[in-house]
């Protein structure tokens, strides 16, 4: 029929005519149809490949500069029409060896020499003449002692007069004591270290309360998880004006990264147990004496955001959640910018789980481009007026070269497919994406964020909820004080230690201060345990 010249069909009967054009009406919407079915069962097919590949590949987002060439080649050949993907160059980095063998121990860990020495009678040449020790072999070994605990008995002597019971001298009390020691919890058998210990072992190892209930009943103490909820409770509302100052050292530097992540709390007022609240994360505060602080909110609206960067005058890098953009667009002072991890993400699950992934590949190309920019940038001692300046002349054409290949791509590519979405998206959040070019402290990415939030959600795997609002803001109190001292180069559980050592001693808010980052250096905060572990 579709053979069928026009003079020929004007011979033939109306009926057959109509007859005709029906089955051809019916054969072309069955094509449609099954073009429309085609493009659903790659959508799907994508959408089935990108979950297996979540639930079963690793997640690492790390690729070869040549990933996709070895199986993609036709493809990325066929769709590089641009000149500028022709002419794109690729640095290949220095080969390094790493070196084999042990990694070195810990100098500033204590030593004991244990000499293995040859008998007496061996010293003896068969000459008659004394051997001269002309050298020794060493190797170390590491020994471990399980967990230790003493008791600190505090012994206070009371003084009175037999003679006049205090009569006498009626300015002064009768019986005299040296004052009680100072408590992070007063009239509580917890101290500083144990207190320590048990913030480390929960917030950083991920050991919950009950597992640790059962390791000091091993070393011979009964403390129950419940007694230890209330000590990190208790020592969370000590710490308040701590973590006050936190929240005001991080409006302190010209950069705050935010990110949130899902958190269940029991309990809450007028909410189901099952009900999703959010741990928000902002991390901020000088370069050089960062601070990280963790608070728990009930929604994931805008009245956190919004009362943290009321009147805020900055740059803000989060994801592209919208809530952040209609707090910071709300805000006059604030510039808020993108992440090209998110975007590069898309990109890179796209090039997973489709078949043709080599316009993927060729967006993660430009996007490596970029990162690659930066890292060779940061490695050079520039002054930030210097970095900025190379930055923009380095990576604004390169940008113009994607911004255009995005707009080119956007126009063939199925927008419900993956790489789609990478597209839109991309563009989408264009503007916001590019302004990690104005500031040194900026970088392409809000992984700070991510990385600080992430020991959050490999604890949350272990304990799986709060057991109050309570204990979800004393838990984002350990947070902040573990994560702010990572940041910074202390030793959590000394960080900790200190923390909990001096907070009870503070009686001016003023002394507060002296706790915060920039405030302390290293070995300050390590001397002050160092006599505790000697004892131990």
């Amino acid at each position: 029929m579709a053979g069928l010249t026009g003079a020929t069909r004007e011979r033939l009967d109306p009926q057959v005519r109509a007859y005709i054009d029906e089955v051809e009406r019916e054969r072309d919407e069955a094509n449609r149809r099954v073009g429309r079915l085609q493009l659903q069962n790659e959508q799907l097919r994508e959408e089935i490949v990108h979950a297996l590949y979540k639930r079963f590949a690793r997640s690492t987002e790390k690729t070869g500069e040549s990933e996709g060439t070895l199986f993609a080649e036709a493809e990325q050949v066929a769709e590089s029409d641009s000149p500028q993907a022709e002419a794109e160059t690729t640095t290949v980095a220095e080969h390094t060896r790493t070196k084999r063998g042990r990694k070195p121990i810990d100098p500033d860990l204590p030593r004991v020499d244990i000499v293995h020495d040859i008998d007496e009678s061996q010293k003896r040449c068969g000459c008659g003449h004394r051997l001269v020790r002309i050298g020794e072999e060493a190797c170390e070994k590491v020994q471990v002692i399980p967990e230790q605990i003493w008791i600190e008995r505090h012994i206070r002597p009371k003084y009175a007069c037999h003679e006049c019971e205090g009569s006498a001298d009626e300015d002064r009390p009768a019986v005299r004591i040296a004052p009680a020691v100072a408590s992070i919890i007063p009239a509580t058998m917890v101290t500083a270290s144990l207190l320590a210990f048990i913030v480390v072992n929960k917030y950083i190892d991920h050991l919950p309360l009950y597992r640790q209930e059962k390791r000091f009943e091993r070393i011979g103490i009964t403390i129950a998880r419940q007694t230890m909820g209330r000590w990190i409770i208790e020592a969370a509302k000590r710490l308040k004006p701590l973590i006050q100052l936190f929240r005001s050292a991080i409006r302190e530097g010209p950069l705050i990264h935010m990110d949130e992540t899902p958190l269940q709390v029991l309990g809450e007022d007028g909410r189901a147990n099952t009900s999703k609240s959010y741990m928000w994360l902002t991390l901020g505060g000088p370069a050089s004496t960062p601070v990280c602080l963790y608070e728990y909110h009930p929604s994931r609206g805008r009245e956190y955001p919004h009362r943290l960067l009321a009147d805020y005058q900055g740059y803000v890098q989060a994801d592209a959640w919208d809530v952040y953009a209609r707090v910071c667009d709300a805000e006059p002072g604030i510039t808020l910018v993108g992440c090209w991890a998110h975007a590069r993400r898309k990109f890179h699950d796209a090039a997973k789980a489709s078949k043709k992934s080599g316009a993927a590949q060729q967006a993660l190309a430009h996007i490596r481009t970029l990162y690659r920019i930066e890292k060779e940038l940061r490695a050079k001692d520039l002054d930030e007026a210097t970095f900025v300046s190379r930055r923009r002349e380095l990576a604004k054409p390169k940008l113009e070269q994607f911004h255009a290949w995005l707009t080119e791509k956007g126009e063939t590519v199925l927008p419900s497919s993956l790489l789609g979405t990478a597209v839109r998206y991309t563009l989408t959040h264009w503007e916001r994406l590019v302004r990690y070019l104005d500031l040194a402290e900026l970088t392409p990415d809000n992984n700070a964020a991510e990385n600080a939030i992430r020991p959050f959600c490999l604890g949350r795997r272990n304990w799986l909820f709060s057991g109050s609002p309570k204990g979800a803001e004393a838990s984002c109190t350990m947070y902040s004080l573990i994560q702010t001292a990572k940041l910074n180069g202390f030793d959590p559980f000394a960080y900790l230690y200190y923390v909990f050592n001096r907070a009870p001693q503070i009686t001016d808010e003023n002394e507060w201060r002296e706790l915060l980052p920039q405030n302390l250096d290293a070995d300050t905060v390590k001397n002050a345990y160092e006599p505790l572990r000697v004892t131990g």
